[in-house]
């Protein structure tokens, strides 16, 4: 683990004393604050000869071939997924300062550069060592509690285990060096989709006052270009009872990425990197405030490899409890706001993690079928004309595709039903392999019905929420 106030790092298993020249500690601490801001906005957007060839001049190409002539390898690279839990907590100063009011995962997969970023509220509940279920937000504060600098680890341990993937990395930080990184930047402006109101913002130092209504402000921020000092950006990201749709998580999470994106973009802009003095600054920002588990030449095998990211491949998703959502609110005995899976289990939220990348259609080659195989697509999600766009694609291999909307909308991982009684297994495979879609072999009641219609399909394909990440090719001529 990198301990910036130590000055530590791992290096073959061991913890060896870092006395690097001061001009390499420079230069190694810069690149480790422009990789954990990229990190942090949950995707790698450098491009253009300007930043790009800048970065591989002097020292810091220097660096970038240390990191790859030694083909340094990420945990995860081998399983083609690679996961970072970033964590934000209040810290010193503040009630619950080991509460973690901000958690995603970003993941990155090698084999098409594509990020994801899935938000998860600090109110879903985790079972904890001693099999209480508790909100994931304590989980940090509990180890810190028993181990301070645990509290990381312990929280990438509980999701890894509860999603069902494993999640190696991560980075933690609390919101005063959030706020001083976005001061020493001279304020960030950020693009506001809506306006926010939240009359109900919680005043700091003033949770115990006597006077309820002096505990809180009121937070106003107009849409449009808005400059923001870094107290107003973290209140703006933090904000959790807007009216008009923003008091959701999936506003708030949007919010985060908005001013992250607008940290990031203020970070790497070059008037920034041209000033030495304030980077200097936002070092020892991060050495106070920051503390990670990724090692110096991890982040720089990172930057490497992933600096050119294509936007289009970013995935951004929420855990929340809308109407299509994968959670429900709940009230705890102690009239705690929980929130536990819709289905009963975690099943279905393991299946929308693990999946969240869909298929990757353009490494699989699928010739068109030689006989057309009729097919019926039902949009199990509320996405509008989910089924009419994927059955475009699908035609162009010989199916013909009928569409229609299915009674449950709330479906998350897709399915093909055979009506066919295997005749038709080539179209089943080709399916298999251009959706990522499984065989399912239940018999529902209205698969049933649909079997003694007159107008039986050979076919059927259900859509769930992977579908949208689906990135359907028409086959090559």
């Amino acid at each position: 683990m990198i301990d910036f106030k130590q000055g530590m790092e791992p290096e073959d298993g061991k913890v060896l004393e870092n006395k690097p020249k001061k001009g390499k500690k420079f230069f190694n601490y810069l690149a480790i604050v422009i990789i954990l801001i990229i990190i942090f906005a949950g995707k790698v957007i450098v491009s253009g000869a300007g930043s790009d060839s800048w970065f591989n001049t002097g020292i810091f190409g220097q660096i970038a071939h240390i990191a790859t002539s030694s083909n340094k390898k990420l945990v995860g690279e081998e399983n083609d997924r690679i996961n970072i839990l970033l964590l934000g907590m209040g810290g010193a100063g503040h009630d619950g300062a080991y509460l973690t009011d901000t958690i995603m995962l970003v993941s990155i997969k090698p084999s098409t550069k594509q990020i994801s970023m899935i938000s998860i509220p600090r109110d879903m509940t985790v079972p904890g060592d001693d099999g209480v279920w508790r909100k994931v937000n304590s989980v940090n504060a509990r180890a810190e509690a028993k181990q301070v600098g645990s509290g990381g680890a312990e929280t990438a341990k509980a999701l890894s285990d509860l999603l069902g993937t494993p999640i190696t990395y991560y980075v933690r930080a609390d919101f005063q060096g959030f706020i001083n990184i976005v001061d020493e930047l001279g304020g960030v402006t950020v693009n506001v989709e809506h306006t926010l109101d939240d009359y109900s913002y919680p005043i700091l130092g003033e949770e115990d006052n006597p006077n309820y209504y002096s505990r809180y402000e009121h937070l106003h921020v107009d849409t449009g270009l808005q400059k923001m000092d870094g107290s107003l950006a973290l209140k703006f990201a933090r904000s959790r009872h807007g009216i008009n749709g923003e008091g959701s998580d999936f506003a708030r999470a949007k919010r985060q990425q908005l001013i992250l994106q607008a940290v990031k973009d203020k970070l790497l802009s070059t008037s920034t990197l041209l000033k030495p003095a304030m980077i200097v600054r936002i070092t020892n920002q991060l050495r106070e405030h920051i503390d990670t588990n990724i090692s110096i030449t991890d982040l720089i095998a990172l930057w490497d490899q992933y600096k050119n990211i294509n936007k289009a491949g970013l995935i951004n998703k929420v855990l929340d409890d809308s109407a299509d959502g994968l959670l429900v609110h709940q009230t705890g005995v102690d009239g705690a706001y929980l929130l536990m899976p819709k289905s009963g289990n975690y099943n279905e939220i393991k299946t929308f993690v693990q999946d969240i990348f869909g298929n990757n259609p353009a490494a699989v080659s699928v010739k068109p079928l030689t006989q057309p195989v009729n097919l019926q697509i039902v949009n199990g999600t509320w996405v509008t004309g989910l089924a009419s766009k994927i059955g475009t694609t699908l035609d162009a291999y010989n199916f013909t595709s009928t569409k229609s909307n299915g009674n449950d909308r709330n479906i998350t991982k897709s399915a093909i039903y055979d009506l066919s009684y295997g005749k038709h297994d080539d179209a089943i495979k080709a399916l298999k392999d251009l959706t990522g879609a499984t065989l399912n072999y239940d018999s529902p009641a209205w698969l049933t019905n649909l079997k003694n219609s007159t107008s039986t399909p050979d076919l059927v394909l259900i859509l769930g929420t992977d579908a949208e990440n689906w990135a359907l090719t028409t086959p090559q001529q």
